[in-house]
């Protein structure tokens, strides 16, 4: 009879342990970005980033990583928009864009999440370009999101020419390079964080601009 007591209390501590250490995790990951922004990534120490975090420094290697692994599990959860990394086909906004039978309404879904995940991405992306220009590691990792980027500008470019509405004298290549030239930490951070813009007004721009540059203009309603 004491059996189902039992395996009731070891889920429920299962479950409380699995609890504590989302939450150390998340306490690391804050503390790092706090750190990072603050310091720079070369400037930044594990040691200070543990006590930020309020954990040991063993701890810390054992909840996410060494630093560079820190910065890259920053990087990926600033683009996932979640606790840990999530492939781009697995994310709400991918999904939606996809969905999505305009082209206008797959611009507008995607410029609204960008915006959302330069407000987390963008300063830690600014400490990862310093770093990548004398750190091996943060130079690759650069390169990585760089490229991946680019895969999926391009597999958007894709679905916007299913549209019907993308200019014809430009191909999909075009298309995703301005789309990912727009779309980029240093585009934000020149609007956004030198000139002033609200993120509303960057967002809002977006939107016109790859109108604009990228699809035919709507036909007038006829009378």
């Amino acid at each position: 009879m004491e059996e189902p007591v039992k395996a009731a209390k070891r889920r429920y501590h299962s479950s409380q342990r699995a609890a504590q250490a989302a939450a150390t995790r998340r306490a690391v990951l804050d503390a790092a970005r706090e750190v990072f922004v603050q310091r720079g990534y070369i400037g930044a120490t594990v040691a200070e980033i543990a006590a930020t975090a309020g954990v040991a420094v063993d701890t810390l290697y054992a909840t996410v990583g060494s630093k560079p692994v820190l910065l890259r599990e920053l990087v990926e959860t600033a683009i996932s928009g979640a606790d840990t990394a999530v492939p781009a086909e697995d994310r709400d906004y991918v999904k939606a864009t996809r969905a999505a039978t305009s082209a206008e309404e797959k611009l507008e879904i995607y410029a609204a999440a960008v915006v959302a995940i330069q407000q987390r991405l963008a300063p830690v992306f600014a400490a990862l370009r310093d770093a990548a220009a004398t750190d091996t590691a943060c130079a690759r990792l650069w390169n990585d999101i760089s490229e991946r980027r680019a895969r999926n500008m391009r597999q958007l470019a894709v679905e916007l020419r299913n549209t019907g509405q993308l200019r014809d004298d430009l191909s999909n290549e075009e298309v995703a390079d301005v789309i990912w030239s727009m779309n980029a930490a240093e585009y934000w951070l020149l609007l956004v964080g030198q000139r002033g813009w609200t993120p509303e007004r960057f967002g809002d721009w977006l939107v016109d601009a790859w109108k604009r540059l990228l699809l035919y203009p709507a036909t007038p309603a006829r009378r």
